[in-house]
């Protein structure tokens, strides 16, 4: 058996001259769960080369979704921007991912700090109804440098509040904050200054982040990871793992080639 599945374009979607998403076929033995990511990548010269990317779509959808930047040189992504509608992509069998909700103690607000297209695996929790009954507060933030790279804002605005499974949940429980750090927009600034400068709570309504009441998930560059991780260390947060739940977790593995 090969190591990997093969899966067939079915859309693709660019937002912007340095970000692009697209669906594909779902073979109905993957299995994955919300908040994973997966090697996935294209069979080059015989040989597969694969990075690992979250999984943008929940894990109850027949088809997989997938959020990536452009980078001109990389290995992979100078030839994944260009596929069209039809072509095949390859993805490993096994998922894997810390941002799970078993890696984290029970709280009452659940933080999901995103930049880029660390937003991809959000995307798939936000749309769980089981993660609705398991916090009373979810917050979800997305940092970019550019509007237009704000990914699936309008889903999230204007979609999912109507979703006949869960969208009644989201509306009641659901913050979503977008922020851009090179545009005039309505939130403007790096999620870290917002957090020191308490600005976010302040827009949200919300007390400042606390390990006793708060739990957090974080996804984006390696800058940003480090500097959120020791705000959060700051404040008595502890790390979380599969086997001994904490108070936040983060992922690193969304493509950067």
């Amino acid at each position: 058996m090969s190591a990997f599945i093969e899966s067939k374009v079915l859309s693709v979607h660019h937002w912007t001259d340095t970000l692009f998403s697209f669906t594909c076929t779902r073979d109905p033995a993957f299995r994955f769960e919300n908040g994973h990511f997966v090697m996935i990548g294209l069979m080059v010269d015989g040989k597969p080369l694969t990075r690992a990317y979250s999984i943008v779509s929940p894990n109850y959808e027949e088809h997989l979704e997938f959020l990536s930047i452009k980078v001109p040189n990389g290995p992979l992504t100078s030839r994944l921007q260009h596929i069209q509608v039809g072509d095949t992509v390859i993805h490993g069998r096994k998922s894997v991912g810390t941002l799970v909700t078993s890696s984290l103690r029970p709280g009452k607000n659940l933080y999901m700090f995103s930049t880029g297209t660390g937003l991809a695996p959000f995307m798939s929790l936000i749309r769980d109804p089981e993660l609705y009954e398991q916090y009373d507060r979810l917050i979800l933030t997305h940092t970019c440098r550019e509007v237009g790279e704000l990914a699936y804002h309008d889903l999230i605005t204007n979609e999912l509040p109507n979703n006949e499974f869960f969208g009644e949940q989201l509306k009641e429980k659901l913050t979503y904050y977008p922020t851009v750090t090179r545009e005039a927009f309505r939130n403007q600034g790096r999620i870290t200054d917002l957090i020191r400068n308490h600005k976010l709570f302040e827009d949200i309504k919300a007390a400042p982040l606390n390990p006793e009441t708060d739990r957090v998930m974080i996804c984006g560059g390696p800058a940003v990871l480090a500097e959120t991780v020791e705000l959060l260390r700051e404040r008595g947060f502890k790390e979380g793992a599969a086997h001994t739940p904490g108070d936040y977790v983060i992922e690193k593995a969304f493509v950067e080639k």
